[in-house]
């Protein structure tokens, strides 16, 4: 799967969030100040070239839709981040982020518990 610049990323988050919806209301949830209707369009038609948005005919328009899951870009994002930046490490990622959010055991533990119970539903 490919990379996402910010700027794609950002529209990304808007589709996921919106599931099926205009240009314009992608620019309407986007916070000020708001881009040109051109460059949000822009980026819509690279986002489906890169196979991550998918439209539909909607009268004049299209109404724009993300092909990909979002829990699968997060996943695909975090293993890039813990391979460039932790040689693959899951503990290591870990503990710095610990580490670096000045992070409790008992807030792990209470982590660890939330975990334990998504893994049982």
């Amino acid at each position: 799967m490919k990379q996402l610049t910010k700027a794609e990323e950002e529209i990304m988050q808007m589709l996921w969030q919106l599931e099926k919806t205009s240009v314009a209301a992608i620019i309407d949830e986007l916070p000020e100040p708001k881009p040109a209707y051109n460059t949000v369009s822009t980026i819509v038609r690279i986002l489906e070239n890169k196979g991550f948005v998918g439209h539909e005919k909607l009268g004049r328009g299209y109404l724009y839709y993300p092909l990909v899951k979002k829990s699968d870009y997060s996943n695909q994002s975090i293993n890039k981040l813990m391979d460039g930046y932790f040689q693959g490490s899951f503990k290591s990622m870990v503990s710095f982020f610990m580490k670096k959010n000045d992070m409790s055991l008992t807030e792990l533990e209470s982590i660890l518990e939330d975990i334990k119970k998504d893994d049982k539903k």
